[in-house]
């Protein structure tokens, strides 16, 4: 016995001896600084762990012997080195350089994240759709965003118009208003302005459309309630990038889109210009249009002054026409008659200026000044009431990043102005308004550990109306191991009221009441949590999946009533809106083979202690699914579904499940030319089919709500040219 104790015994400690640690800092081999997030691990094994702001990292557990360490960070080439263990103790701290490499895959960097983290690295759900997406869609739908966004599982896209074909954008079950639109970090789109042609962006100069899903107040204001959705401006390179597209679709849709950007030494241009004329179409023929008459002008130049290695100014202006005629298609064709007259035009026009500094001196402080001016007109007839409105939105906003050895803090303040005016002749009731917002916000990301990040934040806006709102947050990223990362974040929002909704707008300007002193702004409280694992199966075989389950409350809503003088206002209602719901999404890659599943499963509710009213317009249930196969250079094929169940209309009207699939196949010409043939809505899924989308006479219809497609089957041929 006294023998086996001390074999034990002796084994234990040998066994204590044998796990050593492995402690080095990681640079970039050109400016030599600190790379945070490079993932360092011992071969054949998953015990690793990832460097801090300052690069440091430290391997546990170490048996000894000689072991091989690979250091790997998207955008560098991966380094393998060996080490003979145990190490001696005098041996200084090694620093390890790795080198950037043109042939690996682009770092995906969040800029919505203010601490230009990897998407690894955030303690919130992120979902970014990049450069590949942007210019798949460029030759699918150069038109505009819609189709892209409306291709995940947690997004749903809502047609609010039968005649003129405008849209709005759903995040987890919620009311498109919950949902903050941003370009470039700057909140353009805003009450007056957020309710024509906001998705009528063009993919072909955005570098990546970044998806925060839940409460994001801290560091945007209180009206990103389900989320925020920013849309990027590419950037130019030293390499010249010139391409044009060509697009003509089987609804008489046709695009020209150009864009040009370039760096020569300390300045850049980007330049985009698409024109895009849709003629009115009638699918189901019953004499209005499903398609609307469109001519749609888009240009955005931006300059960039490079003043040194640190620091960046640009400046940009974007213009965006668009006049959209839809109704009776007799009228449309200039041939009215005493019977045929019903016509609804809305003629847009959006100005934008924008100007961003950003100062980065070293690896520890990083300043940001940015601003922007957006002045929106719209002119509308409808059916004989016309109204004219304009708007303009100011926003100015400093920040500054610190990195303090395990802590990522952001302090910022913003100002934003909102200046609506309708025209004077106009007959409505609504009055002009000014609204002033300043916003202070402060935001911690503390790095407990290599595998711990805990962020917490602190917003404070005072309204000039509705007066102050205090804003808290509070994220966990946990990393197990270097593959798997659990997220649990939560946070408080608002909406202030504002009468200019898509809710209020299905009838019209013609009645609609003032927002009053008497409302109440609506609050919300957002709690999501989701793990993520990634795998490796091979060289070019990967598996990634992510469980989302989430939560919005919503008190004080704000709903649209209907009052007995036939004027429409918007009313505080005892009715909590609840939305409670699951995503999952699941992507695996084989060589050139990729296959997309995601599955959202929502139950939006506005209840008391009387009656529950499932929210419009938001399905309960939606399956996605994506497969492409590419021949490197030659073809690429894809096929894409949706199928959406349980949704509901008002007053709980339940109506039939839709069913929506695209295909493409791509012709690549060298590295220049590329066509593209693409069908959407290959099944031509119409909810025409299921009922007639107007009642009422021809003179004066009233349309149905829109809970489906009504375009039917279209196809469209695109040609790309890359000079």
């Amino acid at each position: 016995m006294k023998f086996i104790l001390a074999v034990l015994l002796l084994g234990c400690a040998g066994l204590a001896k044998a796990q050593n640690t492995y402690t080095a800092i990681i640079q970039d081999s050109t400016t030599k600084t600190a790379l945070r997030g490079v993932v360092a691990r011992l071969q054949n094994t998953q015990n690793g762990t990832t460097s801090d702001a300052q690069g440091r990292l430290t391997i546990k557990n170490v048996p000894s012997g000689q072991q091989t360490i690979i250091f790997s960070y998207v955008g560098y080439t991966s380094k393998a080195i060996i080490v003979k263990f145990p190490l001696t103790s005098d041996k200084e701290i090694p620093i390890i350089t790795l080198s950037q490499a043109d042939n690996v895959t682009e770092e995906v960097v969040i800029s919505s994240s203010r601490t230009n983290s990897r998407i690894e690295d955030l303690p919130s759900k992120v979902e970014v759709l990049g450069g590949e997406e942007m210019e798949e869609e460029n030759q699918v739908k150069p038109g505009n965003v819609v189709s892209i966004l409306g291709d995940l599982s947690v997004i749903h896209v809502q047609q609010t118009s039968a005649v003129t074909g405008n849209t709005t954008i759903r995040l987890q079950g919620l009311d498109g208003r919950y949902t903050q639109l941003l370009r470039d970090g700057l909140p353009l789109f805003d009450g007056f302005s957020g309710n024509f042609g906001v998705l009528s962006i063009p993919p072909l100069d955005l570098k990546q459309i970044e998806i925060i899903k839940g409460s994001s107040s801290t560091l945007y204001g209180g009206g990103a309630i389900a989320g925020l959705i920013n849309f990027i401006s590419k950037t130019p390179k030293k390499e010249r990038e010139l391409s044009f597209t060509l697009n003509r679709s089987t609804l008489k849709e046709s695009n020209v889109n150009s864009y040009y950007a370039q760096r020569f030494n300390k300045i850049g241009v980007t330049l985009l210009v698409q024109q895009t004329v849709q003629d009115a179409f009638d699918v189901n023929k019953d004499s209005f249009s499903d398609v609307a008459k469109l001519n749609s002008t888009v240009l955005h130049p931006r300059l960039f002054y490079y003043i040194n290695d640190h620091s960046r100014l640009d400046a940009g202006y974007a213009l965006s026409y668009e006049d959209r005629q839809g109704g009776d298609m007799r009228v449309i064709d200039k041939h009215p008659d005493a019977l045929h007259q019903y016509i609804e035009q809305n003629r847009s026009m959006r100005n934008t200026i924008d100007l961003h500094y950003q100062n980065n001196p070293d690896s520890i402080h990083h300043f940001t000044l940015k601003g922007s001016a957006s002045n929106y007109s719209l002119t509308t007839n409808d059916d004989g009431f016309r109204f004219k409105g304009s708007q303009l939105i100011d926003h100015i906003e400093l920040s500054e990043l610190f990195n303090a050895h395990r802590h990522d803090v952001v302090l910022g303040l913003n100002y934003t102005g909102e200046y609506f005016r309708k025209g004077q002749s106009d007959p409505t009731p609504l009055n002009d308004y000014t609204y002033h917002t300043v916003g202070a916000f402060i935001q911690d990301g503390w790095h407990v550990t290599n595998h711990v990040l805990l962020e917490s934040g602190l917003r404070t806006d005072h309204h000039n109306q509705f007066g102050w709102f205090v804003l808290p947050r509070l994220a966990l990223l946990y990393r197990p191991a270097p593959d798997i990362s659990l997220r649990l974040s939560g946070g408080l929002g608002y909406k202030v009221p504002n009468i200019l909704i898509p809710e209020t707008l299905a009838g019209g300007y013609s009645n609609l009441q003032p927002v009053t002193n008497l409302l109440k702004s609506e609050r919300s409280k957002g709690l999501n949590f989701d793990v993520n694992y990634h795998l490796k199966l091979g060289d070019d075989v990967t598996l990634d999946i992510d469980q989302a389950l989430y939560y919005t409350g919503i008190s004080n809503p704000l709903t649209p009533v209907l009052n007995t003088d036939n004027t429409v206002s918007l009313n505080n209602v005892y009715n909590k809106i609840n939305a409670i719901g699951t995503d999952t999404y699941l992507r695996f890659r084989v060589d050139e083979v990729e296959l997309y599943f995601g599955f959202n499963h929502t139950i939006s509710k506005q209840a008391n202690d009387v009656i529950s009213n499932y929210l419009a317009f938001s399905p309960q249930n939606k399956l996605s699914t994506t497969i492409a196969y590419e021949i490197e250079g030659k073809w690429r094929f894809g096929v894409e579904s949706s199928y959406e169940t349980n949704q509901y209309i008002y007053n709980n009207e339940h109506v039939p499940n839709t069913f929506f699939a695209a295909g493409m196949i791509e012709r690549k010409f060298g590295q220049h030319i590329s066509l593209v043939l693409n069908c959407e809505n290959i099944s031509d899924f119409r909810q025409s089919n299921y009922e007639p989308l107007y009642t009422g006479s021809v003179t004066h219809p009233i349309f149905k709500p829109v809970w489906g497609p009504i375009d039917g089957r279209v196809f469209n041929l695109a040609l790309r040219i890359k000079v």
